[in-house]
């Protein structure tokens, strides 16, 4: 897996790395970023591959869009190949949500909104995290949309991984247009629906009797709608999956003046088809209701050690430039999962330590632990990026009959 996360960082010209110990250079780059300290801290004089100049050449020339995203495949297969991250999910199951940051330097990239930012601007990092505590995609948006327009785009930018099935959000990301579309392009979509009670059922025939459901089915889907916009619904899903054209512009193309046109609404018609299932489910299904709000604190946990990684400059963006955002943040979720794959194999191998000496290992307590445990995470300081070399050899697990201070 090593090997293979050096070689994602190529140089722009596609030639192969001149630099010695680029390894070194790139960790400490994504670092800096991660850490949103700078490169000052982890820097050191006499040591060529930490000097200041080969880490801003490094970061012009290896530390990219396209090579951060080649690496976080890599880390996305690894975590999925251990046993403990197979224990809690196979993979198929994501959530997109979003990270708020204040931007305090000008920028004409940030927005205002005072319940997250206070008197300053800010953008919002919306990711996706599958079940596996693993981080597929990201994307910046200016200051705090509707999760419901750009969702669609993270989803279809993941790279790596398998492709989740389902998709679970919060109730910001919700609209009968965003369940069209993503059942359109083969995803089931869970998002959390505030005032479930008062939300409204929708039926095919009108004249059925649903009995106790009779008055809440009171909407009714237009299926001949449907039937008529059919072929263009399909072209905006293959467009979308291939990426040709961008999930938020089509939300804005098939609306007018704050209404779905014709093709919106048909797509919305059949988006509450799946909308009336879904909430059936919630009300009816109680695994089904603990899967979604797992997948929901799973995301807070990852969004909580984010927040303890980034802890320079108060936790503020001052980048000024939205490339600048999107390198920034895409290196701290790069790190979270090196974070989480460090984390998994350890407590995998802590795991299988405790049941060969005869410890109860119970299956319940396997699937609650978590990847994003940081007690054992230095941020403060200056940053050493020479580490002993193990060998192939993994450190050696603490005796769990020692003391915690020991």
């Amino acid at each position: 897996m090593a090997s293979r996360f050096h070689r994602a960082f190529t140089h722009t010209s596609g030639n192969e790395a001149r630099v010695a110990d680029l390894g070194l250079s790139v960790a400490a780059v994504l670092c800096s970023y991660a850490m949103n300290v700078g490169f000052k801290p982890v820097t050191t004089p006499g040591v060529d591959a930490l000097t200041r100049d080969r880490l801003l050449h490094v970061d012009q020339c290896y530390v990219r869009a396209e090579t951060i995203e080649a690496a976080n495949a890599v880390l996305v297969d690894a975590q999925a190949d251990i046993p403990l991250a197979q224990a809690w999910g196979g993979g198929l199951v994501a959530s997109v949500d979003g990270m708020r940051f204040v931007v305090p330097v000008r920028t004409h990239n940030a927005r205002p909104n005072p319940k997250y930012f206070g008197r300053k601007l800010g953008i919002t990092w919306l990711n996706m995290l599958n079940d596996q505590s693993a981080g597929l995609a990201g994307k910046v948006l200016r200051g705090t949309p509707r999760d419901s327009l750009h969702t669609i785009d993270v989803i279809v930018s993941q790279h790596g991984g398998r492709i989740p099935e389902v998709i679970i959000t919060d109730t910001g990301s919700y609209s009968d247009i965003v369940f069209g579309l993503l059942h359109l392009i083969g995803r089931q979509y869970r998002p959390q629906l505030a005032n479930l009670p008062d939300q409204r059922l929708w039926r095919i025939d009108a004249r059925a009797d649903y009995g106790p459901l009779d008055k809440a089915a009171r909407g009714v889907i237009d299926t001949a709608k449907i039937a008529a916009h059919w072929e263009d619904m399909c072209r905006i899903a293959v467009s979308i999956h291939s990426g040709e054209v961008s999930a938020h512009e089509v939300t804005r193309m098939i609306s007018r003046d704050g209404q779905p046109t014709a093709l919106g609404q048909a797509i919305a018609h059949f988006g509450r088809i799946f909308k009336t299932l879904h909430i059936l489910r919630l009300a009816d299904d109680e695994p089904y209701r603990r899967e979604g709000k797992a997948q929901s604190n799973l995301v807070e946990g990852r969004h909580d050690l984010a927040r303890t990684i980034y802890h320079g400059r108060k936790g503020e963006m001052t980048r000024a430039y939205y490339e600048g955002m999107e390198d920034q943040l895409s290196a701290l979720g790069l790190v979270l999962n090196c974070v989480v794959v460090w984390n998994t194999v350890y407590e995998n191998r802590a795991l299988a330590a405790l049941r060969a000496g005869g410890y109860p290992v119970l299956d319940t307590d396997v699937e609650r632990l978590s990847a994003f445990v940081r007690a054992h995470i230095g941020i403060d300081g200056h940053y050493s990026f020479h580490l002993p070399d193990p060998s192939g050899v993994h450190r050696p697990l603490r005796d769990p009959d020692a003391d915690d201070d020991e």
